[in-house]
């Protein structure tokens, strides 16, 4: 009867210890202060689990869950710090990837603008090329204008005729086509037409007129002249200009009729209009 109580009162001990470890446990856990410190993943840090219950003390079976419901919550904090890295990772390589493109745009938007700065050098350049040009070109239109009504002797020739006669020779035909033909395509020239004949008073002017216009005849008829560039006049029996070492001017025997082409500046100023100002474009 003795041994039966004592054994009652063990089994009843053995009962109560765990209860007593885990009221413990709990007073622990309760007396412990709150941990409110969160990390990366935004949540509270892990907290040791004391708590093993007598089982879990005495059995070597329940050693193994205890373990595993140790290391679970540390395999899902594992877990959520490689997912966590793995956004770090890619948010990183999103970045990176938006600063190189956003400096390959920075780069190509300077190059174009040194494109547009060239540009703008070369056109400015070639502004300038056409200014100075023109302002070249106005410089020698001025000195032409200027000199318009200035005519300079270029060719001077003489048609010599018998005396009592008008008619044009071979040969003065062949002298006035020689001066007459180029002045076909030229501008800025007139012809001047001076008759000479021997004899006296109105009788010589008159022969020396019928001698010019002789000329004058020959050249509108010929070789298309336009009247208004001839200038005729007749001179009778002037001296002419005396020759080197003459005292005095010498008076002609026979007829003598001078024809002189004289031009201005005009041929030039209408070349000058005529030339097309080219500007050298960039390569």
């Amino acid at each position: 009867m003795k041994n039966r109580t004592i054994f009652v009162l063990l089994l009843a001990v053995i009962m109560a210890l765990p209860a007593i470890a885990q009221q413990t446990s709990t007073s622990q856990t309760s007396s412990s202060p709150a941990q409110t410190t969160t990390n990366a993943t935004g949540k509270t840090p892990l907290q040791p689990d004391t708590h093993e219950g007598f089982w879990g003390r005495v059995n070597p079976f329940a050693r193994k869950k205890y373990v595993q419901r140790q290391t679970s919550p540390i395999r899902d904090r594992i877990n959520e710090l490689d997912e966590l890295t793995a956004s770090n990772t890619k948010a990183i390589k999103d970045t990176d990837a938006r600063a190189q493109q956003g400096i390959q745009l920075a780069s190509a938007k300077a190059n174009e603008a040194d494109q547009h700065a060239i540009e703008a050098g070369s056109k400015a350049q070639a502004a300038q090329q056409t200014a100075d040009q023109a302002h070249n070109r106005l410089n020698n239109v001025e000195k032409v204008v200027t000199n318009i009504d200035q005519y300079q002797p270029t060719t001077q020739t003489e048609i010599l005729f018998k005396s009592g006669q008008t008619v044009l020779s071979k040969n003065a035909k062949a002298a006035l086509d020689e001066m007459a033909t180029p002045l076909k395509s030229q501008h800025g020239y007139v012809v001047e037409v001076q008759g000479f004949s021997s004899g006296h008073g109105q009788v010589a002017i008159a022969n020396s007129q019928k001698m010019a216009e002789s000329v004058v005849r020959y050249l509108v008829l010929n070789h298309d002249i336009p009247v208004y560039r001839i200038y005729l006049v007749g001179m009778g029996n002037a001296p002419t200009p005396a020759s080197t070492g003459d005292a005095k001017p010498k008076r002609i025997t026979g007829g003598r009729v001078e024809v002189s082409l004289l031009k201005n500046n005009l041929e030039q100023l209408a070349s000058t209009s005529a030339t097309p100002t080219t500007t050298e474009q960039p390569k």
